[in-house]
């Protein structure tokens, strides 16, 4: 690979300072320029001087550790792609400030051409990346992937108004936060509705835009997006969670590595509309006066490895949090309501905890055990209670009869 031409020594011109920064393999700032020209001493603290002349000047952007050409793009960057064009990926800054002159250039994405396991997935429109950037000269501009960024989870909830000049603000439900924020776009949103939008630029005067529209902020689903909104409760799963999910999934359970329990008549009983199912109970009378019993527990960690993406996310998520009309799941639905839930009839991991309990209603000994369970019976609360009032209950509806 030729070594790059040697540049002249000195102090540099503001052409000379534009075509390192244009030509660098590297992020360019103060020191990286500094050290290009052999700067020393009161060179570095003139040259401090000519880039924020620069700056002003309209030359160059950027701060002291990345320049880059007012108008242009970073050497590294996060952008988003917007477009495909003849079967090209074509993204634009996602951060790029809308009152900036001019409209956002716009970057041709190589994607790297990998084989086996090791292939980046594939991208699509709405997907945001970390590149590495290039300016041709023709004054193009490609973009090279070096990581595919994750979904963004936060977002700004508000109320669209328009003000008396036409000018569109994003006001808060959250009443903490007391200013409304200028809408820089707001797509196909009406005043009066119920959206959801991210900040565009690096500044708060560039305002935010509208990436989703809910409606009527009184209808029933708002109740819930806005406490989502108001708590910051992570709703959007980042893609790398999506993609190893199912995987997950697919994990075979062994009954060589567990205690087999599936010849116990265990009963999960949760809320008639429980979506998902995490714990069961059996138990029978020792004989004296006490009962033998078995509380098994939906053995997550089976699916959910220390480190990987679904770890790091429940870490982040901490627990489900339930609303009247929906569910904010800790982990993607291929767990949380299938594997991960002890359903009637399917084989499921556990964590198992063998009680006695003597005739006085004290634990007398226990022991835990990871264990294999197939659940007998799905049950609601008022059903479980039923059953021990002595009351039949019809077949055929998912009720543990008793015999």
């Amino acid at each position: 690979m030729p070594k790059p031409p040697k540049l002249p020594q000195g102090m540099p011109s503001r052409q000379q300072v534009l075509d390192f920064i244009q030509s660098s393999d590297i992020p360019a700032g103060k020191r990286e320029i500094a050290k290009a020209f052999g700067l020393k001493g009161q060179e570095k603290i003139k040259l401090k001087a000519l880039l924020k002349d620069m700056a002003e000047e309209g030359l160059i952007d950027g701060s002291k550790s990345a320049f880059h050409r007012m108008g242009g793009v970073p050497k590294v960057t996060t952008l988003r792609i917007v477009d495909v064009d003849d079967g090209e990926l074509i993204a634009e800054p996602d951060n790029w400030d809308p009152e900036a002159p001019g409209k956002p250039p716009r970057l041709v994405v190589r994607e790297p051409k990998m084989r086996g396991a090791k292939r980046p997935p594939a991208l699509k429109r709405g997907d945001r990346i970390l590149a590495r950037t290039e300016e041709t000269t023709s004054g193009a501009w490609i973009a090279h992937p070096m990581k595919k960024l994750p979904a963004r989870t936060e977002g700004l909830m508000g109320i669209v108004e328009i003000d008396k000049t036409g000018k569109a603000w994003l006001a808060p439900v959250d009443k903490r936060v007391r200013q409304s924020t200028p809408i820089a776009d707001r797509g196909e949103a009406e005043e009066g509705q119920l959206v959801i939008a991210e900040r565009v630029g690096r500044s708060e005067r560039a305002g935010v835009k509208v990436i989703e529209v809910v409606g009527d902020p009184l209808a029933p689903k708002s109740f819930s997006l806005i406490a989502i909104a108001k708590h910051g409760i992570p709703h959007i799963f980042p893609d790398e969670v999506l993609e190893e999910a199912p995987r997950a999934a697919k994990l075979k359970l062994s009954d060589k590595a567990r205690e087999d329990l599936r010849h116990l008549p265990i009963v999960a009983i949760d809320p008639a509309d429980a979506r998902d199912h995490d714990d069961a109970i059996w138990a029978e009378p020792d004989g004296q006066g006490g009962f033998n019993a078995v509380v098994a527990i939906a053995d997550v960690s089976f699916y959910v490895r220390p480190g990987s993406a679904l770890d790091r996310e429940a870490r982040k998520r901490g627990n489900s949090v339930y609303f009247p009309d929906r569910v904010v799941p800790m982990l993607p639905e291929v767990l949380s309501a299938d594997v991960c839930s002890l359903k009637e009839g399917e084989d499921r991991a556990a964590m198992a905890c063998h009680l006695h309990i003597n005739a006085d209603g004290k634990v007398s000994s226990f022991r835990f055990t990871r264990a294999l369970v197939r659940i007998a019976h799905n049950i609601a609360y008022e059903d479980a209670q039923a059953i021990v009032d002595g009351k039949p209950l019809p077949r055929g509806e998912g009720a543990c009869h008793p015999q």
